[in-house]
Parts: C-alpha cells; structure tokens; sequence
C-alpha cells in the first residue's frame, strides 16, 4: 500500500499528503491507474484522522491528479489526461476538460483592445525608456496619483504621501503584515476567509485566531472580546463581496469595528479588491478610522487579473516601512504596468472596465439561479462567485469529489477555514472564469443534478 513519507514537508496535512502524491507520480512511483488505498485506511497508517486525508483525495482530484470510480476506488489519473506539457494548476482558461468553477478570477477580455491601444501610445512616445529602467517613490510619483485617483473612485480619500504602489493586492497584503507586524503578534482574521493570508502569518511567525461571524458577517462583538483577553495587533478582513461567503458587510458593523480599533489601538487590514464591483456598498471602513486602517485594492478583479497592480491606503506614519517591504520584496512594482494602469485609470477606461465586469456577474448569476432554481445559495449580483450550503446530511468533500469525478472543479468550506472542525458543510462556485457560457450552464447543471439526487453524491471512502 502507497504509504507517504511526510516528515520532510511543511504546512497543511492534507496538502503535505497532496504534495507527497504528486512527487510519487512524478518519479513514477505511482503508476498510471494505480488504486489508491481507501482515505480511512491511509488515514489509520499515517496516523492522521480521516478527514485529513478525505481533504488531501479532494483536493488531488481537484488538482487532476487523481480520478475516482464510483464503487470501484479512487486511481492514478493517465498521462492522457493531461495535454503535453500541461500542468493541473494552471490558470489558463481553456474551452475543453473539467469545468473550473473553483477559481475566483475575473472575467477575461474586456481589457485586452484598450490596453493594447495604451501599449502602442507608450512604445512611440518619449517615456519607454525611462519605464524599463530602475525607478523610486519620486520617479513614480505621477502613479501615486494614480493610484488616489482609483482609491478616490473606491470611496477612499488619500494624498500621495498615503500611497503605496504593489505587485497586485497579495504583494500588498503581504508588504502590510511583515512590515507592521512583528514576529509573535496576533492576527485576526474572520472564521472562512482568504487562505493565502494564514500561510503569509504561518512564515511571518504570527499566531492568529478566528473572530465569530453570522449572516451579516464579522461580529464586532466577538472582535472587542479578542482585543480586551488576547491584545491582538491587527484584524484582517474582507467586508465587500467577501471570498468566500459573499457577505457585504453593513454599515454598522463597520462603525462599530472602527471605534473598536481606536478604542483598542488595533490595526484594521481592509482588503477590498472587490469593492470597485459593487457601487452600492457602504463606506469603507478606513474612512471611518482612517488613522488605523490599510486599505487595500487593486486593478486585478475589476480591469484585468494579468496587469498585477494593487495600492495600499496607509496612514502617513505607517508608509515609510509599507515602502520598505516592497524594496525588500520587489525592490519597486513595475514602472511599466503602473504606467499603463494609470493610463487606463484617467482616461476613465478602468471605470468602464469595472462596469462591464459587474454586468457580466449580474448576468451569469441569472443564469446560476435559473439552472439552480431554489438552491442557489446565497449570490450578490455584482460579485463573481456565490456560495452555496449542503442539504442536511451531505458532506462537502464527497459532494467535491462527485463534482470532480462529472469533471466540474468546485472548492469546499474547509479550504477557507482557520478551524476545518468548525467549518460548514458549503462550497463556493465561481462563475468568471470559464469564459464559455455554455460551460458554465452545463457545470451548473451538474450541481443541479446531484443536490436533487443525494444518493448520488458517495462518501470518500470507496
């Protein structure tokens, strides 16, 4: 029986067990149409519980490397299933294989002819040449303006001074907890939240710890019971469109939060990258609390996910050391995309860009409730992905795994979760990155076929 060797590897058990999978098949290891062994027995071998290794199966039939049979087992997937030279983590948005409802991108191709026209304008003008050289804060400072301009559109009032230009909104979250966040210090974040920023605190050395959440999302509450016990440093939280719950936070909650953190001396990390999708959103909390709010937004979900471009909204005394990190971490985001996001950002295109993605959402979300009917599940109309509770008595990591084995890809609740114990038995589906319609509909109806059939949906031990 494969029995993985994992004392080598960090992170996640279930990831580390994904991880030693795919090297065995690498090396050949593991063959072709290999039968795996059972989750639970592997579970009892590795001694780990087996819902760490029904994680780990999921996920590796997510990522294409394994294939199950109904009543037969789960199995090394062939070499012929994958394309020379293909990679089951790719981004690229193809038009035949599984359906990837599990990747919260943007919708492609709105951008493409509007860049294109800004590239031309920029190779025959005068300024190429000094963006493809090394450039600082006061060469770029035009793009500071830029990015007040952006932030302005977003609801967030800043001078230059506030401005810090990034490599896309994760480089932004990432120069904000290594550079005000110490080894040791706390970090909050909302109980389902966006998973890249735990393993950010995990190499940072920060601990954290999840704040309660209901229907109307983050619990103020539950925050101000942290910072009087625990004497948290930061909270970090999505409150529009968040990813995955969809839940906008209301304007109250935000209120509260910001008097919680002058109160407390909390710093509030406000990640909205989807807040230029949703125009009817309350005020960002960094208006409220401006002097203890880094705000974050970025071009990639509302213009195009490629162009990386992102702006942290800082309090003056917090910039210099935001700056720092990014020379530490990209010495500078690129002169020559800052260049064309600015372009696109006065000219008024990225605004019209934005307005065409919200479109887009409204229109694959009527689709999503008409295929779904009165399971669709909780939706904003202006957001790209909807999430969507398990009828009573289905498992979320065998209703994945009988989406993946109808070749459509969907993410479960625990891979949002700072405690997978706790979390609920959803999924979230993403509507915006198959850029086939058709697609789409026929993933969609899928879901559809198996929550009216939950016989259908078999357990992950087979």
């Amino acid at each position: 029986m494969w029995k993985p060797d994992l004392g080598a590897r960090s992170g996640p058990q279930y990831l580390r067990i994904v991880e030693a999978m795919a090297d065995s098949i690498s090396r050949g290891a593991l063959a072709p149409g290999e039968r795996l062994p059972p989750h639970r027995e592997l579970a009892y071998q590795l001694g780990v519980s087996a819902n760490t290794t029904s994680r780990a199966y999921a996920e590796a039939v997510r990522r294409g490397l394994l294939r199950g049979e109904v009543g037969r087992g789960t199995y090394v997937r062939g070499l012929e299933a994958q394309a020379p030279g293909d990679s089951a983590n790719t981004l690229l948005r193809k038009c035949e294989g599984p359906i990837d409802l599990s990747r919260n991108l943007p919708f492609p191709g709105f951008a493409e002819p509007h860049i294109r026209h800004v590239l031309g304008e920029i190779s025959s003008g005068p300024a190429l040449s000094a963006l493809l050289d090394y450039q600082n804060e006061t060469d770029l400072g035009g793009h500071a303006e830029a990015g007040c301009a952006w932030l302005a559109q977003c609801g967030v009032p800043a001078s230059p001074e506030e401005v810090v230009a990034t490599v896309g909104a994760q480089h932004a979250l990432f120069i904000v907890l290594s550079g005000l966040l110490k080894r040791g210090d706390l970090l909050l974040t909302e109980s389902l939240t966006y998973m890249p920023v735990l393993a950010m605190a995990e190499r940072l050395g920060l601990y954290t710890a999840q704040v309660e959440t209901d229907d109307g999302g983050i619990l103020p509450e539950s925050v101000e019971a942290l910072c009087k016990t625990a004497r948290p440093r930061a909270l970090y939280l999505s409150p529009t469109l968040q990813a995955p719950t969809t839940i906008t936070l209301p304007d109250e909650r935000r209120v509260a939060l910001a008097e919680i953190a002058l109160r407390h001396d909390l710093l509030l990390i406000e990640d909205d990258v989807f807040g230029p999708l949703k125009p009817d959103r309350p005020a960002p909390i960094a208006t409220r609390a401006p002097e203890k709010t880094l705000y974050i937004t970025s071009l990639s979900k509302a213009v195009a996910p490629g162009l990386r471009v992102g702006f942290v909204r800082a309090p003056a005394r917090c910039a210099p050391a935001l700056r720092h990190a990014v020379n530490l971490t990209a010495w500078m985001a690129p002169p020559l995309t800052l260049e064309v996001a600015s372009r696109l950002i006065h000219g008024g295109t990225a605004s019209t860009l934005a307005m065409q993605q919200r479109g887009l959402a409204t229109q694959r979300k009527a689709l999503a409730r008409a295929v779904l009917g009165d399971t669709t599940g909780r939706a904003d109309p202006s957001g790209l992905h909807l999430w969507l509770p398990l009828p009573e008595g289905m498992r979320a990591d065998s209703f994945c795994l009988a989406c993946a084995r109808r070749d459509v890809l969907v993410t479960e609740a625990r891979s949002f979760a700072v405690d997978a114990s706790r979390a609920p038995e959803a999924v979230r589906l993403c509507l915006s990155h198959e850029p086939n319609e058709a697609r789409v509909e026929k993933g969609l109806s899928v879901i559809a076929d198996l929550l009216r059939e939950p016989s259908s949906v078999q357990p992950l031990s087979l």
